[in-house]
């Protein structure tokens, strides 16, 4: 692997700079891009080929510095592709970092969900990284999907794409050049590794049958840097069935814009757009500016976003208080022990 390979992993000039300036940098010390993650071991591509070294906190798409050996220390990430965890608690899974282009992927067949595609959207907002979205099976379409779609998610482009026929596949390919990174992020049996394939033109991923209800079986079991000739470098992950918001209201501001512009024009500032006097929003909507359907789920997504906030304040607060606990519990043994005082 050389420095050329690098570059195609996304290795530029700031990148370049930021590591001659790490703490960590010296004789000796590589960088390189994690590419896998296994429990406490990543993958790292760097010059010298793929290395595996120890580490914990590190995501595929970090960029590090490394011995080769025994430690990895992580370059600072431009983005982070974060959703709520699946569990009852407010962690967040960290799906992928430094990525380019999040591709929003729905299938046209069945028919594309707005409400899923605004929550997506939301999400690579959030991420920092920038929403492309890709409606597939186009030559299954009946008409009017991409209009539905654009229609809900403003400051994004919607591509149109076939895998089966070609039809789009130039203009995906455009917006994933050599040296960026891209992650497709969509529902099983959206059609995603067919795809990529496509783009590729060969086989670049594995793909599954679809079952009678439309969904795909999970082809991808882990989260991979793959490099897919004559483009960028793709994460692979495994589809979602879920997608929990994480507690970032820039992304959702982002994601409905039109909402947010709307709401600028309310007479309180702190309009909650349902009954107030002045409210420019449900002025659009009885005036059919703005879809009842688009209010509902903004509504919707905001109060499961300051969910999410709540919830992690108070799981925080109550780290805090419990490694105080313990901070006090060490401090009353360690006094025991030098008879300074009695155990309590």
């Amino acid at each position: 692997m050389t420095d050329d390979t690098l570059e195609s992993l996304g290795w530029d000039a700031w990148r370049a700079s930021e590591a001659a300036a790490h703490p960590a940098a010296g004789p000796g010390v590589l960088p390189g891009r994690v590419v896998r993650v296994e429990r406490d071991l990543v993958r790292v591509a760097t010059q010298d080929g793929m290395l595996t070294v120890p580490s914990v906190g590190l995501a595929v798409g970090d960029w590090v510095l490394t011995d080769g050996r025994s430690w990895a220390s992580a370059l600072d990430r431009r983005t982070e592709l974060r959703r709520k965890d699946s569990g009852p608690t407010s962690d967040e899974q960290l799906l992928a970092t430094n990525v380019d282009v999040v591709v929003v992927v729905e299938p046209m067949d069945p028919r594309p969900s707005v409400r899923r595609v605004e929550r997506m959207t939301t999400l690579a907002w959030a991420s920092g990284a920038v929403p492309l979205v890709v409606l597939t099976k186009a030559d299954l379409a009946l008409g009017g999907e991409v209009a539905d779609v654009a229609s809900v998610v403003p400051g994004a482009e919607v591509l149109a794409v076939s895998a089966a026929t070609g039809a789009g596949l130039d203009a995906l390919r455009a917006h994933l050049p050599a040296g960026r990174t891209f992650v497709l992020l969509g529902p099983s049996g959206a059609g995603k590794s067919t795809l990529v394939n496509a783009l590729a033109g060969h086989e670049v991923l594995a793909t599954g049958d679809v079952r009678g209800d439309g969904r795909g079986k999970h082809t991808t079991t882990h989260r991979e840097l793959v490099q897919v000739p004559g483009l960028g470098c793709l994460v692979d992950t495994p589809g979602i069935r879920g997608v929990g918001l994480v507690a970032d209201e820039e992304g959702l501001e982002q994601a409905f814009a039109d909402v947010v512009e709307l709401a600028a024009a309310c007479r309180f500032a702190d309009c909650e757009h349902r009954t107030e006097p002045g409210c420019a929003v449900l002025e659009a909507v009885e005036q059919g500016a703005l879809p009842q359907a688009r209010l509902t789920s903004y509504r919707h997504l905001l109060r499961e976003i300051a969910h999410q906030s709540a919830r992690k304040a108070s799981q925080d607060r109550s780290a805090l208080r419990s490694r105080g606990r313990q901070s006090n519990r060490t401090m009353r043994e360690a006094m025991t022990a030098k008879g300074r005082g009695p155990a309590v």
